[in-house]
């Protein structure tokens, strides 16, 4: 796909807020009529933009309110090691974001669980799955921000 332009950015702006957006409301906002809107939409997905279109929940009326960051620390640091570590972690639902990260921690897990005891069954899946070094649990006290919208400051700077 081109560069992107001011259409494409204020679509990606809309479908960020709100997915399920009537494309007439979309195509309104932005200044085109339906049709151009959709094939920028479709292109803008083609090309990768817009990986998929999910529904936000609410995670603590679904009883996954307690957010956990866990610091990974290993004394192994081969491509073997990693692509276990990476499979042990991969089908755990609990662990909703996994970074391999520079400086003193070397993985950072994030996981939402409903309380203590479940990320203590979390914790003991985790390490019977694969040794770990150090691993230091840290519990969100307070949720102050949480997007998942994307800044497109970026991308409408000179490509």
């Amino acid at each position: 796909m081109a560069k992107l332009d001011a259409f494409d950015l204020r679509i990606l702006a809309l479908l960020q807020e709100d997915a399920s957006k009537p494309l007439a409301e979309i195509a309104e906002a932005v200044g085109l009529s339906p049709t151009p809107c959709w094939r920028r939409i479709q292109k803008l997905e083609e090309a990768g933009h817009i990986r998929r279109r999910v529904a936000l929940l609410d995670r603590t009326k679904l009883k996954a309110g307690v957010t956990v960051f866990i610091a990974v620390k290993t004394a192994r640091h081969t491509m073997e090691w990693l692509e276990r570590f990476h499979a042990a972690v991969h089908d755990l639902p609990e662990i909703v974001d996994f970074y391999r990260m520079s400086g003193d921690i070397d993985y950072l897990l994030k996981a939402y669980v409903s309380d203590i005891a479940a990320y203590d069954a979390l914790y003991k899946k985790l390490i019977s799955r694969i040794e770990l070094s150090d691993v230091t649990s840290m519990f969100a006290m307070e949720e102050l921000k949480s997007t998942t919208a994307i800044p497109l400051g970026f991308a409408a700077e000179e490509q």
